[in-house]
């Protein structure tokens, strides 16, 4: 299990430093947007916390919000096609990945100590292989809802993320479901044997992101930061 190590007490300009990060999991719809916004509002586990919402950040770099960070022609093709698709960011591609969060990095000015909640990156081993340099991943928040949760959350905007999305049909909910299964889900093995808490959330058509909050207060993952 990980602990506050020194390299979270490096200088925040140093090559080296690493951000102490803790990762969403789940699939489409179970809350992982409005948990992270919510962790960012109240903190976690005594900790400040900034939410690098990868898909919210991606909107943004293909120019459909304010400007994070400015992609060639190339990158922004890929990303762009990515958004259409809901194809994930593959190996050779990690860079624009990489970009884009150095870029929050930046804005955010962390402190040492602070947490960086992580949603959406890394989806795949490969992701998270690249995204080792970059984070230091310490525990995995993994929120479990069934499909049929699932697509009744979405249908009802349970978390008031989804107005305006159009990538919500039952085809593309079906879509997301299958690549969650088959290439993000199997991330909870790859940071446990890493040596990363899981702690698991149980989400219903009504659980709300404070909810999610104040079970995750309770769930001994403050300890995961002392001793």
């Amino acid at each position: 299990m990980y602990h506050n190590s020194g390299v979270v007490k490096k200088n925040r300009r140093s090559p080296a430093f690493r951000p102490l990060a803790v990762l969403l999991l789940g699939p489409t719809g179970s809350g992982k947007s409005p948990l992270g916004e919510a962790a960012a509002r109240s903190g976690l586990w005594g900790r400040r916390c900034f939410h690098f919402d990868f898909g919210e950040n991606l909107r943004r770099a293909a120019g459909r919000g304010p400007a994070g960070v400015r992609l060639g022609k190339a990158d922004l093709a890929v990303v762009r096609r990515s958004l259409a698709t809901g194809a994930l960011l593959e190996d050779k591609h990690f860079p624009i990945a990489a970009g884009i969060f150095k870029g929050f990095l930046r804005a955010a000015r962390l402190r040492p100590g602070d947490l960086v909640i992580l949603n959406g990156l890394p989806r795949h081993a490969g992701q998270a292989r690249d995204m080792g340099g970059l984070a230091a991943v310490t525990a995995v928040i993994l929120l479990s809802a069934p499909p049929t949760v699932v697509r009744e959350r979405i249908l009802r905007d349970a978390g008031g993320d989804r107005r305006g999305r159009g990538d919500d049909s039952l085809s593309e909910i079906r879509k997301k479901l299958g690549i969650y299964e088959a290439r993000t889900r199997p991330l909870v093995d790859h940071y446990r044997k890493r040596g990363a808490a899981v702690i698991t959330i149980a989400v219903g058509i009504r659980t709300s992101a404070e909810t999610m909050l104040r079970r995750l207060e309770r769930s001994g993952g403050i300890a995961l930061f002392t001793g």
